[in-house]
């Protein structure tokens, strides 16, 4: 590969897999915010809705950080993409400007709102402000993830006189057969992420025996909220997506799997659970295999035919299979995991007995880091599945770099915005941690319960 291009690629996959450390927090936590402010506004508890506002500005400080590394993430389609921004600038940049009018401006403009002005709006005008937070946040989402899903899967479009790529249907380009599966499966994604922090902020505060009022109901909410997350995330949205995968890109779905070869009729294809690609060879090394799994998974029947990665012509193959292998099982490995995890605490939970276990709390309070991992291993597969394609079947990413911005050129503005993130990740750090030792509310609890039954339930039979 030309080093320009793999420096051009390395700039804008580390740019943006910073950059989405923050939006997937946000976009979680503004439904858990909306929940919170829903309960306060049903039950009265000042908890809910001190609780509202210390994640609002956790929230906050998360969107800040996303827009100022949003910013130089849209530059790079001029700088280092600008083959691709000529090309197909008439079909992303309709679905981009959306995001930028329909919905980055309603979420920046209520959650202005929403932090300074409850007195003004009152209980029910602030429950309204989240409900716009949350709706600005998840149409942004639905605005990007049309764009990816466009370059996934092209739809909607016609090459005009001098080769470019023009928008032909607005409604096509909106409702891409790709899009709905994976805006789902990526916005259950944040909601992950969002509760794993707030069970683990929670747990955090019930091991130190502080704001144990809020740790209730941080752990109470996370640990629910998560549970269900993490089921969606397997199915449907998870199924429905790998069926995307194998009726529109089958070579990505051979590589994921580390498929080799094509199973013969009758004899249903396993799915590796474990096993080392062998790119030399075509095979996987020590392979732990569950047989006909894979047949049944992609076309629902125990004995249909996959194709194998080895009939496919090279150049319609991922240029990093085992990359893209191992990104997409440890995305799996880790949702498996997290299933797990969160029904277990649930079960904990409904037995009276999480609080006040210490074994429970440290594996929640543990556990915050993985989702952002598990999320980023998402993304690689949906991504480097995609090569070496910038557009599926129309743009190759080769064609698709600037010609004039050199290999130093983008090694000198890497390291340039690596400087700078690190500065930032401590901004942003020293910020969070200051609000997590400060707590929800200047004063302790309005009516801190003296005994843990009395706690506020969010169902009937869930206790401490």
């Amino acid at each position: 590969m030309d080093s320009a291009l793999a420096l051009h690629r390395l700039h804008f996959a580390f740019t943006i897999t910073y950059h989405y450390l923050f939006p997937q927090l946000t976009m979680g936590l503004a439904l858990l915010i909306v929940i919170l402010k829903g309960l306060h506004l049903k039950t009265g508890d000042e908890l809910y809705n001190e609780s509202a506002r210390f994640w609002a500005r956790i929230f906050a400080i998360n969107f800040a950080m996303g827009v100022v590394t949003g910013i130089p993430m849209e530059f790079q389609f001029g700088t280092n993409w600008s083959r691709f921004s000529k090309a197909a600038g008439g079909v992303i940049g309709q679905t981009l400007a959306m995001e930028g009018v329909y919905s980055f401006f309603l979420e920046s403009t209520f959650l202005g709102l929403f932090i300074y002005g409850e007195k003004i709006l009152g209980r029910t005008g602030h429950f309204a402000a989240a409900c716009c937070v949350f709706a600005g946040s998840w149409l942004s989402g639905f605005f990007i993830i049309a764009t990816d899903a466009w370059m996934q899967h092209p739809v909607g479009y016609k090459i005009g006189p001098r080769g470019e790529i023009m928008l032909d249907s607005l409604s096509a380009l909106i409702f891409n057969p790709w899009t709905l599966w994976q805006y789902l499966h990526n916005m259950i994604g944040s909601v992950v992420t969002a509760a794993f922090v707030m069970s683990s902020i929670g747990a955090f505060y019930l091991l130190q025996r502080k704001h144990e009022a809020y740790g209730r109901v941080f752990v109470r909410i996370g640990v629910l909220a998560g549970l269900v997350a993490c089921v969606l995330m397997l199915f449907p949205t998870g199924d429905a997506q790998g069926q995307n995968v194998a009726k529109y890109q089958p070579a990505t779905l051979a590589a994921m799997e580390g498929h080799f070869e094509t199973n013969r009729n009758g004899e249903g294809a396993g799915v590796a659970v474990l096993g080392q690609p062998d790119m030399e060879k075509g095979r996987l090394d020590n392979p732990l295999i569950i047989p006909e799994a894979l047949s049944f998974i992609t076309y629902k029947r125990w004995n249909a035919q996959v194709k194998g990665l080895k009939d496919f012509p090279p150049d319609e193959r991922p240029d990093n299979i085992p990359l893209l292998y191992y990104s997409f099982h440890i995305m799996v490995g880790l949702g498996t995991l997290f299933i797990a995890a969160m029904g277990g605490a649930t079960l904990w939970l409904l037995r009276g007995r999480l609080y006040t276990s210490k074994p429970w709390l440290w594996l929640l309070f543990l556990l915050a880091p993985f989702p952002y991992i598990a999320n980023t291993a998402g993304w690689m597969t949906a991504e480097i599945g995609r090569q070496p394609w910038l557009i599926y079947g129309l743009l190759r990413t080769a064609d698709g770099a600037s010609m004039r911005v050199s290999s130093g050129n983008t090694l000198f503005t890497l390291l340039g915005f690596m400087g700078m993130y690190t500065l930032l990740s401590v901004l942003f750090l020293f910020m969070i941690s200051r609000e997590v030792n400060h707590g929800p509310g200047a004063t302790p609890p309005p009516s801190l319960p003296s005994s843990p039954d009395k706690l506020p339930h969010l169902a009937p039979g869930i206790g401490d």
